[in-house]
């Protein structure tokens, strides 16, 4: 029903900055959540932000808050990261994922990525020291 296809990775000093977008196809997505997901080399796919049906609540990891700016623009069925103070640590592959609809009173965890029913190919982030 959902399909989501990242882009803007690419390869940034320490303390630059990059926007990624993620365009979803369908007509269901300003009824989901979103989230941001990240895997470096050797690590677990890990919790980077999430946000909202309607873009009023925003959830970020320790390690990004007030770095990086999660958002959305529902008309254009798009989600945004964007990235700002880049560090090493950084580096990884960055993907974007779509919750299930909310029906009733079911609910689900931003930072659990058995929660989301969609997901992208990923796009690559790579910082230099």
């Amino acid at each position: 029903q959902v399909q989501l296809a990242e882009s803007g990775g690419g390869l940034v000093q320490a303390g630059g900055s990059l926007r990624l977008s993620c365009p979803a196809s369908g007509r269901t997505f300003s009824s989901r959540a979103m989230g941001w997901f990240r895997q470096a080399p050797g690590k677990e796919r890990g919790f980077v932000a999430g946000i909202s049906s309607s873009g009023l609540n925003t959830y970020y990891a320790d390690s990004v808050k007030g770095r990086f700016t999660i958002s959305r623009d529902n008309a254009k069925d798009t989600v945004y990261l964007q990235m700002n103070s880049l560090k090493p640590e950084d580096t990884a592959v960055y993907y974007c994922a779509a919750q299930p609809i909310i029906r009733g009173s079911g609910t689900y965890n931003y930072t659990v990525s058995h929660d989301y029913e969609y997901w992208g190919q990923g796009t690559q982030v790579t910082v230099s020291s």
